[in-house]
């Protein structure tokens, strides 16, 4: 019998809740309801708590249980990526207000904190959904405190019948959300939330937890093989090694990667040095190889992306850090022109400056060209977190910064970040696509208060329909359309719009079904996969059917969406 939970244990239930959230992400990633190829709900919870562990870590060992809050707060508060990570967040945010206070839990302060929990969660939501993670923590919540009215002072008896209500209420989600149910998946943030829950009870219960690999995942390390370990004890000496450095980063996806390319790139490798991993992680490749030339393993990578956390060891001069030219790379997240952060921090004190969340290089060009001061690359295929966007708003020498996420799942982490900045007026226009981003920029006004010009922007993203266009990655039925892997997707603003073989004649379609009399101009930005010549034909296509309007096309370098179009 268990009666309270010290601050130690508690640190350990929350490792273990992350270790087995980030053992589950892919999983969870795959619940997202459109079958698109950038699921990335596990992702950002994981990648959200994992910031908070790396700051509890970071806190003294004899640190109080008020300090070890903090650091979960505040941790989770400024790592959270999209919405299911801002909520997690949230859901932190209001646990650690009530257990502050106390040197040990008992069931009525965790009947209280999970309250709290919830009610902080559901108040950062604007517009809160049942069938939801929001649901989930609800049903939590309501038998807490149902167990802790009923005089249960036991944890062996309330942690699990808490757990096992929660679950049941996310089996219940798809009969909340008739798109879950469509779609024959439960909410993937509710799961995630599960996966922390569950973790947190097998750490409580005792059971065998690797707090070391939890703690090497939180500060960007990798997690050693049991081969690794082995090859270890038989170390060569330096000069027996065959290769001299050890070359180990990821890759952000900007093109597709196939299983015909990563072929070549592990062909490639091999022909350099001796790979110990190459794989693919959702948007991601993670790649450790050795070899003498880690230059060429840098530049192959860069063949398909945006490198991330790039690390060179020399393995003949043991534990020393080599520099390289890619050393000073930036935070995930942020993709920053050499001197262009310090550059913009250098204007002189404006009254207002902009900040916009982009995906490819030619809608960042786009962005830039109508007066964007900071570009986040990020958007759809990697959210960034409420920190990214924070240290883009220091960026920027303005009195007034108005932030554009454009994209739906980034719009609560920069609510979250005008929340926690205290010395600049941030203004959050909530863009969900690109093409309103633009809009919303181009119809700035300076002449106005900043209240005003949000007012007008509101308006005007509001006669903006957006249409994406991407490939499926699983079979299911959706918005009435029935879907294999491999099909071609167009997504508008409320759903599918329809579904074919090729991208181009898709898009038509999809544009034909969208616009109408109101139209007056139709946007296509077409992506890293695209040539010309087919965005070009396109043009041509949409000029021929609908010739009383006017068509723009430009590059715009995404990944993953082949087009993506706006009708205004």
């Amino acid at each position: 019998m268990s009666t309270t939970i010290d601050k130690s244990m508690l640190v350990r239930m929350f490792m273990a809740g992350a270790g087995n959230l980030e053992a589950n992400r892919d999983w969870i990633n795959e619940l997202n309801v459109f079958p698109v190829p950038d699921g990335d709900t596990g992702t950002n919870m994981t990648m959200t708590i994992l910031s908070a562990v790396k700051e509890v870590n970071a806190s003294a060992e004899d640190a109080d249980m008020r300090t070890v809050c903090k650091a979960m707060s505040s941790g989770s508060l400024r790592g959270a990526r999209g919405n299911s990570g801002v909520i997690l967040s949230q859901l932190l945010r209001g646990f650690c207000k009530v257990v502050r206070d106390v040197d040990e839990i008992d069931v009525p302060v965790m009947a209280d904190a999970i309250d709290r929990a919830v009610e902080t969660a559901y108040k950062a939501v604007m517009k809160p959904k049942e069938g939801t993670i929001l649901t989930v923590a609800r049903g939590g919540a309501e038998k807490s405190r149902e167990l802790a009215n009923e005089g249960i002072t036991d944890f062996d008896e309330f942690l699990p019948a808490v757990i096992e209500f929660a679950d049941e209420m996310l089996r219940q989600t798809p009969e909340m959300l008739p798109v879950l149910k469509q779609a024959g998946v439960v909410d993937s943030g509710g799961q995630g939330l599960m996966q922390v829950l569950k973790g947190a009870y097998q750490a409580y219960r005792g059971e065998e937890i690797d707090y070391d690999a939890i703690l090497r995942l939180a500060s960007g390390e990798e997690r050693e093989t049991e081969a690794e370990a082995a090859e270890e004890k038989e170390a060569p000496t330096p000069e027996e090694l065959k290769y001299g450095y050890r070359t180990a980063f990821y890759v952000l996806l900007e093109k597709n990667y196939s299983q015909n390319e990563e072929k070549d790139f592990r062909k490639y490798l091999q022909t350099i040095g001796m790979i110990d991993t190459l794989q693919r992680q959702d948007t991601m490749i993670r790649v450790d190889v050795q070899t003498n030339n880690p230059g060429l393993a840098i530049q192959r990578g860069l063949l398909y992306g945006q490198l991330i956390d790039p690390q060179v060891t020399n393995l003949r001069a043991k534990n020393t850090q080599m520099p390289s030219f890619f050393a000073a790379a930036s935070e995930p997240g942020e993709k920053p022109e050499a001197g262009d952060a310090d550059a913009v921090q250098d204007q002189p004190r404006k009254e207002t400056g902009f900040i916009a969340v982009s995906v490819g290089d030619g809608i960042e060009e786009i962005f830039k060209g109508l007066g964007v001061d900071y570009v986040i690359s990020g958007g759809q295929t990697m959210n960034p977190s409420t920190e990214d966007i924070l240290k883009a708003i220091d960026k920027v020498n303005a009195s007034t910064v108005f932030i554009l996420p454009n994209n739906k799942n980034i719009i609560m982490a920069a609510n979250q970040a005008a929340e926690l900045m205290t010395t600049k007026k941030v203004v959050v226009i909530p863009t969900k696509t690109i093409p309103q981003g633009i809009t919303a920029i181009i119809n700035y006004m300076p002449d106005v208060t900043p209240d005003v010009s949000r007012e007008n922007m509101l308006e005007e993203i509001g006669h903006v329909k957006t249409i994406e266009v991407t490939y499926a990655v699983r079979d299911t039925n959706l918005d009435g359309q029935e879907i294999r892997e491999g099909d071609m997707m167009a997504i508008g603003d409320d759903g599918i719009i329809c579904v074919g073989s090729n991208y181009n004649d898709t898009a038509l379609d999809a544009l034909v079904k969208t616009i109408n009399e109101e139209t007056e101009i139709i946007s296509i930005y077409y992506g890293a996969d695209v040539t010309e010549e087919e965005a070009e034909a396109l043009r041509q296509k949409v000029a021929e059917k609908c010739p009383h309007l006017d068509v723009e096309m430009q590059s715009g370098g995404q990944p993953i969406y082949y087009y993506i179009l706006s009708a205004e």
